[in-house]
């Protein structure tokens, strides 16, 4: 039985500092039906990404590649996370996913 504990205990330590930079799949099927999950599309412009998603709650140039990160908050049934969109130097999409901009970046690192 101890030894159990130990296991589940060191799994969820394991887990728990990971977590803070990788995506979680559930997000994917939650957020779906929101514009910037669905319609946003690698190499598309910039001004279709606001005209989709509306203003960002945040705009940061990029360090790992030049270029910007739009950051966006998605909301749904009470819950909120972070979602990300990325943009090459020629201001098209080259990336998205639900981190934060500052976790995208350290992730490329």
């Amino acid at each position: 039985m101890l030894k159990h504990a130990f296991i589940a205990i060191g799994l969820v330590t394991a887990v728990s500092g990971c977590a803070s930079n990788s995506q979680n799949p559930l997000d994917r099927v939650t957020y779906r039906g929101e514009p910037l999950v669905k319609d946003v599309k690698h190499g598309m412009s910039q001004e279709r990404v606001l005209a989709l998603g509306g203003e960002p709650s945040s705009v940061t140039p990029r360090t790992a590649r030049p270029g910007l990160c739009q950051e966006y908050v998605l909301y749904h049934d009470g819950h909120e996370t972070p979602y990300y969109v990325t943009f090459d130097s020629s201001g098209h999409v080259d990336g998205k996913g639900f981190l934060t901009c500052a976790q995208m970046e350290e992730n490329q690192r």
